[in-house]
């Protein structure tokens, strides 16, 4: 019985204050609401409380990120965390956008009535199984939930605390010749900051922790996406099609909540992140929008320099300034308060004071979009989802300052088009961002803030589609743009599919969105295969080499070739990188998108200082020998896995999703709250990416994937197809928690519903009233 009213209420009648009219939410098949009242301000009060019925516990973690307030309700383990998140300025960033939002307009009576909606199923609702057994009390909402709430995911999608120090320790440990076959572009004119062992060792464990920080938080970080819109004259029916899948990690419960909202004056079915009233991606029965990362740099670090007498100041191009301090509590747990003082320079907040590790006298800042200019995301948002012409989609784009997104767009007129949203910045040209830069002499400061205008964009373009995959965008106010982009691997595959047909449909699409085969893995392969000596490996080596020479670049659970494919560039990695980096700066580096680059760009090359294994004194290693030595090992630790029959070698075996949910890390706890784990499709940059770390244990745990995959066709708007990781609600106990989980898995869809007497016809119906 207990268990029952825990369940959410898919039918029913209640009554709520702040709704004018009655309002009915029709839920369907798969749990997601269709909200139809006469108004927006009562849509979106419903929207607040289904929300929150489903998934008040995500919404619950979701909030206390920025804050610092995890340990308050998980202990000391937590600490690190908040410690960290606390220091970033993202509370201080919502206070402001809040103090400059307009009162009385339609961004804030909306986003009051959505906190009213949730407020009021913290009132009245069930209370969710994971507060009492994490033992929380529930609290209300405020406006500054939602604006930290945009502040975590900004901050997710912010890969530079990635590389910068970790490219400023390659660089000091083994100089210039190493960082240039990396490829990475260091103009012989930058002066680098001269770096002590001391911060040498501040860099490796800044890395460390930020990387610690991000795998240990209950929610998931956005990594990267797809998107591609065609026009008309490449679809079979003449009308645009557009296709969406966001990478986010994966979690339970999954990351977007839907819903289809339907007034007098509106219409949209969206995607909501926990806690935020406007979607983020959306479509109505005139245009659809759809956001990838853009992978830009916002985000720089600046070494600073104290003033020998006095620590509280530090070097400007002024002279000295004092640095501004702030004491913030995190509470914890079944324990005392823990004190912090965090420090700011006129580039940031101090990491030393954000990550305990770092040794205190040699501060370095962090300098992020984010937090130095005006937040009106909440206002972009509501711009885009309330659009009436491709123009405001622009517009809503351009006020978007952090983080970098790719904005897609097609509708039903014909047009297709992306910008770059994104406040994108310049150097002086022989600054580069990519390393720990100089925060006294003031020369490495931005010198200019580009025009929106000057940001990469494509309107209409004569080859009819635009696609993003987290790619390199083509030169922007004539200079290539530092970023973290990708591999070019998803990007050329999805212009190898989408150039020469002209006669794509829904079903085509489907395809594409699930496609697995990898158009650089094959090639790879071929760049081994051209210089071995195939008669000096054993039977079962050369079986393998005959697996991967045979191998299309097709990633199933069946395919033997990416098993072993997968151990063999590990090791190829391992070989070549971790004799001069050593073990730890080499398991950081993996964590990097500079490691997925390497992998292609690496192989091509036939002479590398990187080839020659250090560790060895007397000989120079050369490609051909790394390559064929990986090889050997890779077989060997395959035989010790999985057997000595190369045909069991099947790829499900190894490459498994589990969605785990925080809770799931309690053994009593895991098969109740968790979903999988299941052998998957799928590998790292392919379209259906499926994305795992590289280390020495042969497992490869997907961790981060398509969060949905969503196709709009506007011929044919009511019957346009999506599909969620594993379910719409967030509680265990709804028939809705897991209940697309196969469907993903299989890469099958279902209706994103828009025809009222369909929705009827499949739905259950609570109806509410305003409170007498």
């Amino acid at each position: 019985m207990y268990f029952n009213s825990l369940k959410p209420d898919y039918s029913g009648k209640i009554s709520l204050s702040g709704i004018e009219n009655e309002t009915t939410v029709y839920f369907d098949d798969y749990g997601i609401p269709h909200i139809y009242a006469q108004n927006q301000y009562d849509a979106t009060t419903a929207l607040g409380y289904v929300h929150a019925q489903d998934r008040l516990w995500q919404m619950e973690l979701m909030r206390r990120i920025a804050p610092g307030r995890l340990s308050e309700i998980f202990g000391k383990d937590m600490l690190k965390n908040d410690q960290f998140f606390v220091s970033l300025g993202i509370e201080e960033a919502s206070k402001k956008s809040i103090e400059k939002l307009d009162k009385n307009g339609e961004v804030y009576k909306l986003a009051v009535a959505y906190l009213n909606g949730i407020n009021q199923f913290i009132e009245n609702g069930s209370t969710p199984i994971e507060f009492t057994l994490v033992g929380i009390e529930k609290e209300k909402y405020e406006l500054n939930d939602i604006y930290n709430i945009l502040g975590y995911m900004s901050f997710s999608f912010a890969m530079a605390q990635k590389t910068d120090p970790l490219l400023s320790v390659i660089q000091e440990k083994l100089g210039d010749a190493y960082i240039k076959e990396l490829n990475i572009n260091s103009d012989p004119n930058t002066t680098f900051i001269k770096n002590s062992k001391e911060n040498i060792d501040n860099f490796t464990t800044m890395v460390a922790s930020v990387n610690e920080i991000m795998e240990n938080s209950p929610i998931p970080p956005f990594i990267g996406s797809n998107s591609w819109v065609v026009s008309p004259n490449k679809t079979t029916t003449g009308k645009v099609i557009f296709a969406n899948d966001p990478h986010i990690g994966y979690s339970q419960p999954a990351v977007w909540y839907e819903a289809h909202t339907v007034t007098p004056d509106y219409e949209m079915y969206g995607y909501h992140l926990a806690g935020v009233p406007f979607p983020l991606l959306g479509h109505n029965r005139n245009y659809a929008y759809g956001l990838t990362m853009f992978e830009n740099d916002d985000l720089d670090f600046y070494k600073e320099e104290n003033d020998p007498a006095d620590s509280t100041k530090y070097k400007t191009p002024n002279g000295f300034e004092t640095y501004k301090t702030a004491t913030k509590t995190i509470k914890v747990k079944d324990a005392e308060d823990v004190i912090i003082t965090v420090r700011s320079s006129r580039h940031g907040p101090i990491m030393n004071d954000a990550i305990e590790a770092i040794a205190e006298n040699e501060p370095v800042a962090m300098s992020w979009i984010y937090t130095r200019l005006e937040g009106k995301i909440l206002d972009a948002l509501y711009t885009i989802s309330r659009a009436t012409e491709m123009n405001d989609v622009k517009k809503g784009a351009s006020m978007i300052h952090a983080p970098g997104l790719n904005i897609m767009y097609g509708d039903a007129k014909g047009n297709v088009a992306w910008w770059a949203s994104g406040k994108l910045y310049k150097h002086n040209p022989n600054v580069n961002t990519k390393f720990i830069l100089n925060g006294a002499s003031g020369y490495d400061d931005p010198i200019e803030y580009l025009d929106f205008s000057s940001n990469p964009m494509a309107e209409n373009p004569p080859w009819n589609y635009v696609y993003s995959a987290n790619n390199q965008p083509d030169s922007i106010a004539g200079m290539l743009y530092p970023g973290y982009y990708v591999p070019e691997d998803r990007a050329k595959r999805i212009v190898q599919l989408l150039a020469p047909k002209n006669n794509w449909n829904k079903q085509s699409m489907s395809a594409m969105i699930n496609d697995i085969t990898s158009s650089v893995s094959p090639g790879i392969v071929k760049e081994f295969t051209e210089i071995m000596d195939y008669d000096s490996f054993s039977k079962n080596e050369q079986n393998a080499i005959d697996v991967l020479q045979l191998w299309d670049g097709s990633n199933t659970v069946d395919n033997i070739a990416p098993t072993i494919y997968n151990k063999w560039i590990y090791l190829y990695l391992k070989n070549t990188f971790e004799n001069e980096l050593g073990e730890k700066l080499f398991i950081q580096f993996l964590a990097t998108h500079l490691s997925k680059r390497v992998i292609a760009d690496q192989i091509k090359k036939d002479s590398s200082i990187w080839w020659d294994d250090i560790t060895t004194k007397d000989k120079t290693e050369s490609k051909k020998e790394i390559l064929s030595k990986s090889l050997v090992e890779a077989v060997a630790f395959l035989e010790k896995q999985l057997g000595t029959d190369i045909k069991a070698w099947n790829w499900g075996k190894i490459h498994t999703l589990e969605h785990n949910h925080p809770l799931g890390k309690v053994a009593a706890l895991k098969k109740y709250f968790n979903v999988g784990p299941f052998a998957i499709n799928g590998t790292r940059e392919v379209i259906n990416n499926m994305s795992f770390d590289y280390d020495d244990s042969g497992l490869y745990k997907v961790n981060a994937g398509p969060s949905t995959r969503r196709i709009i066709d506007f011929s044919d708007i009511e019957n346009s197809i999506s599909i969620l990781p594993t379910g719409e609600s967030g509680n265990p106990f709804s028939k809705h928690y897991k209940d697309q989980a196969e469907m993903y898995n299989k890469g099958e869809f279902r209706k994103m519903k828009m025809n009222e007497e369909e929705i009827k016809s499949v739905s259950t119906i609570l109806i509410i009233s305003p409170k007498k």
